[in-house]
């Protein structure tokens, strides 16, 4: 019996899961079955379930994964881009992300309609991630009386994700340029609305 490190038992796992994550992304939950998810990855069956017991696990952890990574872009474009963050964010969920193939997509944009579909567990994985994400881009603005502005965080990711769904849908290129569009003067205007008026009290 070959044994591996555990290092390679975590990267295996790691390899796995991502690889898991672009299909359900690509392929939805009800068309990505074990022995695809298997040769997404590039390992037997076998060695999947040697590392998630049922296909439901791979999607909870994906759903988990995804937006982990949503947030930390979120976050990282705070860092970088200071007050200009969002406009920047939006520019790259509107541009390369909504035009990107399925498996590259973002996991909110992809998998919240699979999420809908699912069980209890899995919504409340999703729930519980995506409140995360809400609380990263309410970081990122200006306070309304003291407190974190998550109305409005909730208004932007809900803009971004309706923007990408309607122009990934639609076949007219250019209808789906228009739409990304119209989303990224939408959250440009209230972004410099909203910092006006707080500048204002």
């Amino acid at each position: 019996m070959v044994r591996y490190k555990q290092g390679q038992k975590n990267q295996t796992r790691e390899r796995i899961l991502e690889a898991a994550g672009r299909k359900f992304r690509k392929d939805g939950y009800s068309g990505a079955g074990v022995d695809g998810l298997a040769k997404e990855a590039g390992v037997t069956s076998g060695a999947f379930y040697g590392h998630f017991d049922s296909k439901a696990t791979a999607f909870r952890e994906s759903i988990a994964s995804g937006l982990k990574q949503l947030r930390g872009a979120v976050e990282q474009y705070q860092k970088e881009h200071d007050n200009l963050w969002l406009d920047e964010f939006a520019n790259l969920y509107l541009g390369e992300k909504r035009t990107c193939d399925l498996a590259d997509s973002c996991a909110l944009q992809s998998l919240a309609p699979e999420v809908g579909r699912s069980d209890e567990l899995a919504r409340s994985v999703f729930q519980s991630e995506l409140v995360k994400v809400a609380n990263a881009v309410a970081s990122g603005l200006p306070l309304v009386d003291g407190e974190p502005d998550l109305d409005s965080a909730w208004v932007y990711l809900s803009m971004l994700v309706g923007g990408v769904t309607l122009a990934r849908a639609i076949k007219d290129e250019k209808l789906g340029e228009d739409i990304a569009g119209a989303i990224r003067a939408a959250v440009a205007l209230n972004d410099k609305g909203s910092n006006a008026i707080k500048g204002q009290k």
